[in-house]
């Protein structure tokens, strides 16, 4: 049976995802709340959230335990992509930009949640929910 063939009658195969997280500030109640926003995204966009990798950490290091557990997991061969709740979490820009070259370079995707900051006007200033939008796609 093919599992990537999607109707009534075959079972979904839903691309496994990893979530990043990093937050230096807040605690669990904060914590808690931003691993619900990854939920929920990967729910309403039938993504497979396998697992949350949280830097608490504020160096300022590009291979740090978290971020280097979370570029493991997305060399198996079943791994899809990653998912932050915004572009942030990946770090300060230099930081960031680095971090966000490395997962695109393996073969991931990027996913953010919140990708842009919303306008007046936007259907995402409207209430309307983000769209599934892959970052370092051509």
């Amino acid at each position: 049976m093919d599992d990537d063939l999607i109707t009534e009658h075959r079972p979904v195969a839903f691309p496994q995802v990893f979530g990043y997280l990093r937050h230096v500030t807040g605690g669990l109640p904060r914590h808690a709340a931003l691993v619900d926003c990854l939920t929920e995204y990967c729910d309403r966009h039938e993504l497979a959230l396998c697992g949350v990798f949280a830097e608490r950490d504020s160096t300022m290091i590009i291979r740090s335990p978290a971020f280097v557990g979370l570029l493991d997991v997305l060399e198996l061969p079943d791994a899809y992509g990653a998912v932050v709740p915004a572009l942030s979490h990946l770090g300060p820009k230099d930081l960031g930009t680095e971090r966000k070259r490395q997962i695109t370079a393996i073969g991931a995707r990027l996913i953010v949640v919140r990708p842009l900051t919303p306008t007046r006007g936007s259907p995402s200033s409207l209430g309307a929910s983000h769209s599934f939008r892959p970052q370092g796609d051509a």
